[in-house]
This record gives structure tokens, C-alpha cells and sequence, in this order.
């Protein structure tokens, strides 16, 4: 595949930068690495000379723990109070209620010299942190508006985070108001499986909600499903028949596929590696760590498939084949 990552360009200057691109990574099922997934794949546009934010959606705040920042335990007051504005939820809980907050350039960590130190061209890597109790407020506080508020964060993306080129969110693992607010904010979605069957239903559904969006919100928000990442998967040498089931349960009835019928699997896997969960502990992501080893080779080629898609009409997408039974291992 050809690289595109050369397309990346600085921040455009003046008042009235374009508004970024918004990739929801999102899941029906939880641990099947939406989290690692975001920050590996954000880290990896950075390191190409984009200009990425990564949002923090989940009260859990594992994206923001992963690039090394953690909201919360400040033992002086003044300190916890200010480190608390500074937390999407507590945002996202004043912007439903018009009161006032911090701008989201005021409110955003720059992590871009602690974890790209030492990558020429690259660009920033900011992010939109998290914190368990604003945000599990922030989603009881969705519950009580009405559903047009569902678009509260796709609205201060577009105002606020002008100047970067790709905004990606990490969501909660389950149906939620908070997963739908995600989708809403979203231009594409991707999803994520693993060598597990309940993926595959969850990622469907997934598929369903995200076509849904654009009814709900009354054609304010039309986030696109880009496609499904098979992550942790086995070599190709060692599938079994449930490897093989995966697979095609992913591709379902192809690139013409309805929603809930097919989800176009992206042509790259990411394979089992400790590199990637071990990593999430040095608050650097696999991809800035070991750029050069498998795991940081296959992020780069899951990138360079999402710049595709999104510059192609999806007939043009290359997805992954479907796999017949005799030629996988057996069980």
C-alpha cells in the first residue's frame, strides 16, 4: 500500500483554522483494547506530522493514564479544584447547563515532548483527559436532556479544536449515553474484534447504532462506519476454525454490506504482544516505543488504511477476504 502519510500538514493559521477530522473508536463488549487501539493509532498520526487530540470519553480515564496523565488525588484543594476543570466531564457538565467552563485549548494536556521526544516531523499530541466521578456525572446528566444534546461534544470539537487534523475518542465499552455522544461527535467510527464470537455480535450492533445516528440527531451528526480492526489476533498459521469463523463474521456480505451485515475488516490485524500492554505502564503507547517491531509496523499500516478509506468512496476500500474452512488450521 502506498504511504499517505506524507499528506500531512502544520496547523493552518489565522482565525478560522478547518475543523479536524473526529474517529470514535468504539465498542460494544469492553477488553478488547479500544484504549490501546486509540492511543497507538493517535500516537502514530502525530509521529507523522499530524496534529492529533485524544479525548478521554471514559469514566474509567485509561487513554489518559496511557499518555501519562491522571486526574485526581491532588491532596491540596485549590489544586484539585482547578486539575477538576480541567476534566471533560466537568466540561461537558457546564456546557449542557450554559454555565461557564474552560475553553477546550485551555482545558487540554500537550503531551507531544513526553511522548515523541526524539521522532523528527512530527506533530502534537494532546489530549482531553478524564475523571471517574465528573464523568459518570456528565453521563447522568445527558440522561436528563433531551436527545438533540447528544451533539453538546461534536459542537465544542468543531469550535474548539480547530487546528488539529484528526481528533480520535476513546469510549466506554457499552451501550451508554456517553457511547452515543461519541458517535454523534464522529466523522468515522471504528470499531474493534477479537478472536472472540461475542465480538463479532457486539460490533454489529455497533455497526447498527452508528447508521442510526443520523435519524436520531435529525441529520446533525452522520458519523460512517470505517471498519473493523481484528486485534489480537493469532498468526495466520496458527488459525483455528474459530479464528476462521471470526474473520468471515467480520467481512459478512462485503463491501456492499448493509449496517449489522458487514464490517469491512481492515486488511491489517494487530497480533498478540506484550510490547503493547506492557507499554500502557511507561505512559508512551507500543507504536512510539518500538516503531520498528511488529506491533508498531502493523499500527502504522492500520493508519495508512484509515487515511485511505476516508479519502475513498467505500467501493474503492480494501478489505480483508473472507478465509474458506480447509485452508485454516484445525482446532
Amino acid at each position: 500500500m502506498t504511504s499517505t502519510f506524507e499528506n500531512a500538514t502544520d496547523v493552518v493559521g489565522g482565525t478560522e483554522s478547518p475543523a479536524p477530522t473526529v474517529i470514535a473508536i468504539a465498542t460494544q463488549k469492553g477488553g478488547v483494547g479500544k484504549t490501546t487501539t486509540t492511543v497507538n493509532l493517535g500516537a502514530r498520526l502525530a509521529m507523522a506530522g499530524y496534529n492529533v487530540l485524544i479525548v478521554d470519553l471514559e469514566p474509567q480515564a485509561q487513554a489518559g493514564t496511557a499518555l501519562g496523565v491522571t486526574l485526581g488525588g491532588q491532596e491540596d484543594e485549590q489544586a484539585a479544584e482547578a486539575e477538576l476543570r480541567r476534566s471533560l466531564g466537568y466540561i461537558l457538565q457546564m456546557a449542557l447547563q450554559s454555565f461557564p467552563r474552560a475553553h477546550l485549548q485551555e482545558a487540554m494536556f500537550d503531551r507531544t515532548d513526553e511522548v515523541l521526544e526524539g521522532f523528527d516531523g512530527h506533530g502534537r499530541l494532546c489530549l482531553l483527559a478524564s475523571e471517574e466521578a465528573s464523568m459518570s456525572a456528565a453521563q447522568n446528566a445527558f440522561v436528563t436532556k433531551p436527545y438533540k444534546q447528544t451533539a453538546t461534544l461534536r459542537h465544542l470539537l468543531l469550535a474548539e479544536a480547530r487546528g488539529f487534523d484528526f481528533v480520535l475518542i476513546d469510549t466506554p465499552p457499552a451501550v451508554s449515553h456517553l457511547n452515543a455522544v461519541a458517535l454523534a461527535a464522529a466523522d468515522y467510527v471504528v470499531t474493534i474484534c477479537i478472536p472472540e464470537y461475542q465480538s463479532i455480535k457486539g460490533a454489529l450492533v455497533l455497526s447498527a447504532a452508528t447508521h442510526a445516528v443520523e435519524t436520531n440527531t435529525g441529520g446533525e451528526c452522520k458519523p460512517q462506519l470505517l471498519g473493523a480492526l481484528l486485534n489480537r489476533s493469532n498468526p495466520e498459521s496458527k488459525w483455528t476454525n474459530q479464528d476462521v469463523d471470526i474473520r468471515n463474521g467480520m467481512v459478512g456480505d462485503g463491501i456492499g454490506a448493509e449496517p449489522g451485515r458487514g464490517l469491512f475488516p481492515f486488511f491489517t490485524d494487530v497480533r498478540k504482544d506484550t510490547r503493547i500492554s506492557e507499554s500502557y505502564i511507561y505512559g508512551k503507547p507500543a507504536v512510539v516505543r518500538f516503531p520498528n517491531h511488529a506491533c508498531g509496523k502493523q499500527y502504522t499500516a492500520v493508519v495508512e488504511e484509515i487515511l485511505d478509506r476516508i479519502d475513498l468512496p467505500r467501493e474503492k476500500w480494501t478489505i480483508a477476504d473472507p478465509i474458506l474452512l480447509e485452508e485454516s488450521a484445525d482446532a
